[in-house]
């Protein structure tokens, strides 16, 4: 009796684009999305064009082998993509999962173009380990092509449910990480391993949950509240940034800001907290900031945003979480974006109210030399326009960290209040003269002989002296600071852009 190809084909198709009724019920009682609603949301209606749909087509239970993969336009734009079916075996890796992925990212390493990542895998089938682990195509090829990728296209991760063991190094590989709320988790071994290995016993929440990689570990850069949400932030990250690292990024129609640069925005009293946000608010054009990792190391503030319609990377000190001082995780925090801008031609803006590095045994123990020197590499680094903005004060070597002078920004500008010094008045007084002020019994004539040395100190670093000397290239009022950001911006669109020639530095980790 002969085989019916046609009904074989059609039947095996058919089995890629819906999930078993038990499936689909078991995606609906965890608010998931089947693979192929979420590339719906993602992609253009009819743009979607698929790789090895019949992939272990052979073997039952296997539709496309857990994996969907090929390329589309997303808002009009050409991307890649590849999107784990958890109604597969979990998502799970076979060798044709693992070879389709590889494929994928061939292609965008050959055509330079966008990578999506939509994740939701048990991780791989260790019955199919031989063919699918240690081999020159096995899954640590996926890994090599991402960090040849990196830098050269975006690479965007949706994590909608479990990336586990080797994968979960897909998500620490892309330049964005978006975890849904309540499913999304990464984890190298899960809780039931790390009792048994380590004998701790941690919900998979507490040890890889979204609210942890978001808040602590900085592994998840946004948190979202389900799928469609996930990948509408994912959708709005890319609207900020190039194709590819040979290209600009979109640029919009401009719009006014969300709110008047005020003079009482900025507290002169550094004693003062404010929010940073209002500062951005006072800049950009309204509504357009996109802040990433918001949840993690929040004394620093990071996101894209647009000026005059221009895309731009603000990096800016917050004043109201720990008084903006930098922290181990706020300086890698500041680098990775650094780094991003950098290498998609991103604009740099940088918003400095810094009193320092956080001092004391506790940070020294955790490294804050070494990763305060990341962050200054990734300052060193970058070549694009960049404009350093003294918001309020710029003590040690946190105006090192803020692209201050000595590391080329394209201009160092200050607001009429801003202070630059190697320590604020206080500590330096105490620093210089506790002694003597010791040594002065009566209250009244030490009192006044520390404000005496205060009033030297402070006009020993008056902006306008710095100016003056040529520390600073310009004092801006608030209400023109958006003007001039704009023109300085722009100016330094024909910059040189060459840093170094070798290969590579050795930065600090």
């Amino acid at each position: 009796m002969s085989r019916d190809h046609w009904t074989e084909v059609k039947v095996a198709r058919e089995a890629t684009l819906a999930p078993p009724e038990k499936a689909a019920a078991k995606l609906a009682s965890q608010n998931k999305l089947y693979v192929r609603d979420r590339i719906a949301l993602l992609v253009d209606e009819g743009s979607f064009v698929e790789d090895a749909q019949l992939a272990n087509a052979l073997n039952p239970g296997l539709p496309a082998d857990g994996v969907v993969t090929g390329r589309a336009l997303v808002d009009g734009r050409p991307a890649l993509l590849v999107a784990n079916d958890p109604t597969v075996k979990a998502g799970s890796w076979g060798a044709r999962t693992v070879e389709k992925i590889v494929r994928i990212t061939e292609v965008a390493l050959r055509d330079e173009l966008p990578i999506f990542w939509l994740i939701d895998s048990a991780g791989a089938r260790i019955t199919d380990q031989v063919d699918l682990f240690p081999g020159r195509r096995g899954a640590g090829r996926i890994f090599h092509n991402q960090v040849a990728l990196s830098g050269k296209v975006p690479q965007i991760c949706c994590l909608f449910g479990p990336s586990a063991a080797g994968g979960a190094y897909i998500p620490a590989f892309c330049d964005l990480v978006i975890m849904v709320d309540g499913n999304a988790s990464m984890y190298l071994g899960s809780p039931r391993m790390a009792e048994m290995v380590v004998g701790e016993k941690v919900t998979l929440e507490e040890m890889g949950g979204a609210r942890m990689h978001t808040s602590v570990s900085g592994c998840g850069d946004l948190l979202a509240s389900d799928d469609a949400e996930a990948i509408e932030l994912a959708k709005q990250y890319f609207s900020y940034l190039p194709g590819s690292w040979q290209v600009r990024p979109p640029s919009y129609d401009a719009s006014a800001p969300g709110r008047d640069f005020t003079r009482d925005l900025v507290p002169a009293e550094e004693s003062v907290g404010f929010d940073i946000h209002d500062v951005i608010d006072a800049l950009l054009d309204a509504d357009t900031f996109f802040e990433l990792k918001p949840a993690y190391a929040p004394e620093l503030v990071t996101g894209f945003g647009l000026l005059a319609g221009q895309v731009v990377g603000i990096v800016a000190n917050q004043p109201a979480v720990k008084g903006g001082v930098l922290f181990v995780d706020s300086a890698d925090k500041a680098a990775r974006f650094i780094w991003l801008c950098d290498a998609f031609n991103v604009p740099l803006v940088y918003l400095c109210d810094v009193p320092g590095f956080m001092i004391g045994s506790e940070v020294e123990r955790a490294g804050i030399i070494r990763h305060g020197a990341k962050m200054i590499t990734a300052v060193s680094e970058a070549t694009v326009p960049t404009v350093s903005v003294i918001v309020r004060k710029a003590y040690g070597a946190g105006l090192y960290a803020m692209c201050g002078p000595g590391f080329s920004p394209d201009a160092c500008i200050a607001l009429p209040t801003a202070k630059i010094a190697v320590m604020g008045p206080e500590a330096a007084i105490n620093a210089v003269y506790y002694n003597k002020i010791q040594e002065i019994a009566e209250e009244t004539e030490r009192v006044e002989y520390v404000a005496k040395l205060r009033e030297e100190y402070e006009t020993d670093i008056d902006i306008l002296r710095l100016a003056a000397d040529l520390v600073i290239d310009a004092i801006v009022e608030p209400e023109n600071l958006r003007e001039e950001l704009i023109a300085r911006l722009a100016a330094a669109q024909t910059k040189d852009r060459h840093f170094s020639t070798k290969r590579h530095g050795v930065p600090p980790v």
